[in-house]
């Protein structure tokens, strides 16, 4: 019964993980507050509520961590902050269905970086799906919600959402390794403490207010740090220590689609014909290069 209970419960864990995580390019789209605010509050809020944990579990580690794992987490920490903030920016000029799917083609930069960085070998397959999402990303840039093609604002809201995907990527690689040394909770706790500074900077050079905001900005920005960060992202790291990573990376394709149908049904934002197709594209790309990842990461049998 025990092992049964196993089986299931990460994957509902899992399906819960992602609705959550699907759920924040429309808290976003709610707030009428400045998006690099937005991000700042989520990270801010995200770190309060993981910080205790870290220092209640494992204070002796931070001790123990060595200056090139702390620069690395730092680097990483200044990533997720250009993520966050141009990801949050692109969706005040593109469709959620473009942004999240955009922002979503991460894996592929990630496979590209591991090649270039970490000298990870580039298959053939991974060459072909990077090649079929760069397809659907142009294909996606044409439209944006039956808002007029091409224009300026869409062409820069998708230009956001890929530099989001960049950056992410960058954060991505940046912990690799050093997640292979240092826990889940220290390690996020630096990175987000990292991530706060940033944007606390780039609030501030940007001359916005730091508090001048509503209860309901407030609820929005506690909301994005419990709904799609602690949810969201915590929860799929716990998931992968019952499940295969395959598995979960697959899984994340389904935060676009969460997300779309829930921009149909809460903001009435009905996609193109063009960012569907282009979506289906760029989903097919990031499914063909993480499943060839994935598989060439598995030991061999035996």
């Amino acid at each position: 019964m025990h092992s049964s209970e196993l089986e299931v419960t990460p994957y509902a864990a899992l399906a819960f993980a992602i609705f959550a995580a699907s759920t924040s390019a429309i808290l976003v789209r709610w707030s009428h507050a400045p998006s690099s605010v937005a991000a700042l509050y989520r990270v801010v809020f995200t770190t309060a509520l993981v910080a205790p944990v870290a220092l209640s579990r494992h204070r002796d580690e931070f001790s123990r961590l060595a200056r090139r794992d702390i620069g690395f987490a730092v680097v990483a920490g200044v990533a997720l902050a250009v993520h966050f903030a141009a990801w949050f920016e692109s969706l005040n000029h593109t469709s959620v269905a473009a942004s999240v799917t955009l922002v979503q083609t991460q894996p592929l930069f990630v496979a590209l970086g591991a090649g270039l960085v970490l000298g990870e070998r580039v298959s053939r397959e991974t060459v072909v799906g990077l090649a079929i999402a760069i397809v659907g990303a142009a294909a996606m840039s044409l439209g944006d919600a039956g808002e007029a093609p091409l224009s300026d604002a869409t062409m820069y809201g998708n230009g956001l959402a890929i530099l989001g995907a960049v950056t992410v990527a960058g954060y991505v690689l940046a912990g690799r390794s050093i997640r292979q040394r240092v826990s889940l909770f220290p390690y996020v706790t630096v990175v987000y403490t990292a991530c706060a500074v940033t944007l606390f900077a780039l609030v501030g050079a940007q001359g916005h207010a730091f508090v001048a905001y509503s209860a309901r900005e407030w609820l929005l920005f506690l909301g994005m740090a419990i709904g799609p960060g602690v949810f969201g992202h915590t929860v799929v790291n716990w998931v992968l220590e019952y499940l295969e990573s395959v598995v979960v990376s697959v899984a994340w394709l389904g935060e676009p689609v969460g997300a779309t149908v829930l921009a149909l049904a809460l903001l009435t934002e009905v996609p193109d014909l063009i960012t569907v197709v282009g979506g289906l594209v760029v989903l097919a790309g990031i499914y063909v290069t993480t499943i060839e990842r994935e598989r060439r990461r598995e030991p061999t049998p035996g």
